[in-house]
């Protein structure tokens, strides 16, 4: 497969040229081992294309990418699956379509939202696993699309989650197109999902538009990600779509990396992802008599469900880190370790080993399980709560108060309560839980 992308900037950074154009740097750096990037990083010149109105290189590569992936329609973001959750968001707007979303959704979707003046209809997971994951029945889904009563909708689901737990997608997608409401799926998590042995990637299952955040398990750099369309409807659009919200200025090198992966798909994934699968169920199986890891989870997501052990994940992660091993996120409830398609084996043996070095860390601090997701009334639109004039309080001050912005760490930016959501007690204990101590009220 071709590298257009790369070729150019190769061959731009190789002729010398002098460069009477931005960015500042000149190709130069100040550090000697970021030369070659700098060396690589340009701006829209001729034969560069532009990334929003792709007809040359970019547009070349990103056609590469769609036939790796068995899209009708695949283009690049430099703003990671932010840039592409406004995007669909945007579609959705366009059509006047009424959103009906898992809860379990990223901030981006909540900031899209509020940009764009949409009203979500929320489905609450059956089974939950603290906020960060939980299982939605499709019927729940189907249900509230029957309440529109002729309305046109959409579905927005999260899937893989931030613990890498998987939805039914084919199942929703099958609901959707008796409804003919499109299905968006945040695939984040799973662009890998696309080259493993079974059918997972939501193209594969019937979605309409999706993202993948191609640096979370591909060899990309960060921001790098994909959207997705697999209908006809949204092909040509998509460009467009994210125009309203991305920089003019997107990176090449990000660009680049973009590119070069698309080699990566092609001529080693599938072979390195399934020996990654096979390497790290063995560690688990290894691991098992004293590790609980969470069921129904993406093979790239290793999760530790130290809720269930009794343990304090928060403590687990410190010991990981004080012998090299950074996790992906260390809750008290939980401990991601994320996986890529493209791990080196010996990576499995290291992380066994350190995980096999841990001692056991007892969490005093509660008892059971984490607590369950808050359903608080919802008494202002997420858009008039979000642009309101505001004050920060002391969570306990905040009872009986209306929820304004949304301020949650990323990771794992998983949102407790929203704009416009009156702060209650089970919100407070949650958002204490989760070391949460101060939130953003309406004045």
């Amino acid at each position: 497969m071709n590298t257009p992308i790369y070729d150019f900037l190769r061959k731009y950074a190789g002729n010398q040229t002098l460069r009477m154009h931005m960015p500042g740097h000149k190709g130069m750096s100040p550090a000697e081992e970021l030369y070659g990037a700098y060396a690589l990083d340009i701006t829209e010149i001729t034969g560069a294309d532009s990334l929003f109105e792709a007809g040359g290189i970019i547009s070349e590569s990103e056609k590469n990418a769609s036939s790796l992936f068995g899209t009708e329609e695949t283009v690049y973001s430099c703003g990671g699956s932010t840039l592409c959750i406004q995007g669909m968001l945007y579609l959705m707007k366009q059509e006047n379509r009424c959103v009906i979303a898992g809860r379990t959704v990223h901030k981006a979707f909540l900031n899209a939202c509020i940009l764009l003046g949409l009203e979500v209809i929320w489905v609450y997971p059956r089974e939950e696993k603290g906020i960060l994951s939980g299982k939605y029945e499709p019927e729940d889904f189907e249900k509230a699309l029957a309440r529109l009563n002729g309305k046109e909708g959409c579905v927005y689901i999260t899937s893989p989650d931030y613990t890498g737990n998987m939805q039914d997608i084919a199942e929703l997608s099958h609901i959707c197109r008796k409804y003919s409401a499109p299905l968006l799926v945040d695939n984040a998590h799973g662009a890998h999902l696309a080259f493993t042995e079974e059918k997972l990637h939501p193209m594969q299952l019937g979605a309409d538009l999706c993202c993948d955040s191609a640096h979370k398990v591909l060899p990309c750099l960060t921001g790098c990600a994909y959207l997705h369309t697999s209908s006809e409807r949204y092909k040509g659009r998509l460009k467009g779509a994210m125009g309203m919200f991305g920089s003019t200025s997107p990176s090449y090198l990000m660009l680049c990396s973009l590119d070069l992966c698309n080699v990566f798909l092609e001529k080693q994934c599938r072979k390195t992802l399934s020996e990654i699968i096979s390497d790290a169920e063995e560690m688990k199986k290894t691991l098992g008599g004293r590790y609980i890891f969470r069921e129904n989870t993406d093979h790239l997501h290793i999760t530790i469900d130290t809720s269930a052990m009794g343990w304090d994940g928060r403590r687990l992660g410190e010991q990981l880190e004080a012998m090299g091993c950074y996790p992906e996120y260390a809750g008290r409830e939980a401990v991601v370790l994320l996986l890529s398609a493209a791990e080196p084996w010996e990576d499995i043996l290291l992380l066994e080993a350190a995980l096999g070095g841990c001692e056991d860390v007892p969490d005093s601090g509660y008892e059971g399980e984490p607590p369950v997701f808050p359903k608080p009334l919802q008494a202002m639109s997420m858009r008039e709560a979000a642009l309101s004039g505001s004050e920060t309080v002391n969570v306990r001050e905040a009872i009986g108060r209306i929820c304004a912005g949304v301020k949650v760490p990323c990771p794992p930016a998983v949102p407790i309560v929203i704009s416009g959501e009156v702060i209650d007690e089970n919100t407070v204990n949650t958002l204490e839980f989760y070391g949460i101590k101060e939130v953003e009220v309406v004045i």
